[in-house]
């Protein structure tokens, strides 16, 4: 086996006195986890930082053996980690990443959404430019995993006017007028799920409930531990930034 590709990092664990496993989402080979020499040196600290693009070289003598990478560095997201609110964004999605995704199958829409997402991280200027992709790459990861939305028209009348909440049930949108009386038990639907755009604090803060609402219930389940202090660590701040309680 060996595997020349572009790659993302997307986690890190020690291994031994100088290595480590890191974990690699790539667009043709889905998540790789590879052991690297000295993982831990001064020269590769750097380059290993979740979120990262890298070229990497994997090689192992057979299928079974965990392979051996060789990684340099295209991209680095380091100086993001001073910004806590971004440093909390990557540092949560490449753990949902690492966690959820099954590994050497491929994700060519999830490689290039979370590259994207990564690139929107670094170059906004506030959380308002990049917290709609956030919401829209969870909603495609659900959706790649087996665990889509049906949000183009409501689960009530078949109308694709009006949506506005989804059911915590059967993840379909559901329009104004038939979700009055069920508002209080109801998730709201950010309009730019449905008409585009960037959205608002309040719509960002409310995709992230809806997305987070599945992505606990339907994917992460008894793994949902570990992330979740990431994840509530990140719409804290995203909620103090927005100015919504």
């Amino acid at each position: 086996m060996r595997i020349e590709t572009p790659a993302i990092v997307c986690a890190l664990l020690g291994h031994g006195e100088h290595g480590a496993v890191v974990r690699l989402l790539t667009p043709n080979h889905g998540l790789q986890a590879a052991y690297v020499r000295g993982a831990k040196g001064r020269r590769m600290r750097p380059v290993l930082i979740p979120g990262n693009r890298v070229q990497a070289r994997l090689s192992a003598r057979t299928d079974a053996q965990l392979p051996q990478a060789e990684v340099e560095l295209a991209q680095s997201l380091g100086p993001l980690l001073g910004e806590p609110l971004p440093a909390a964004a990557v540092e949560w999605i490449t753990a949902l990443t690492a966690t959820a995704l099954p590994e050497a199958q491929p994700y060519p829409r999830l490689y290039q959404a979370l590259e994207g997402l990564l690139a929107a991280i670094e170059a906004a200027p506030s959380a308002s430019g990049w917290g709609a992709a956030l919401v829209r790459y969870e909603l495609l990861l659900l959706a790649e995993l087996g665990f889509g939305l049906d949000l183009d028209r409501c689960a009530v009348n078949g109308s694709n006017q009006a949506l506005v909440a989804v059911s915590p049930k059967s993840g379909r949108a559901v329009s104004a007028v038939e979700a009055e009386p069920y508002k209080e038990r109801l998730l709201p639907l950010p309009q730019f799920l449905t008409q585009g755009g960037v959205g608002s604090w309040a719509d960002i803060v409310d995709g992230l409930r809806l997305t987070g609402h599945f992505l606990m219930r339907d994917l992460l389940t008894d793994r949902a531990a570990p992330l979740l202090s990431g994840r509530e660590r990140l719409v804290d701040r995203l909620r103090r930034a927005a100015g919504v309680a």
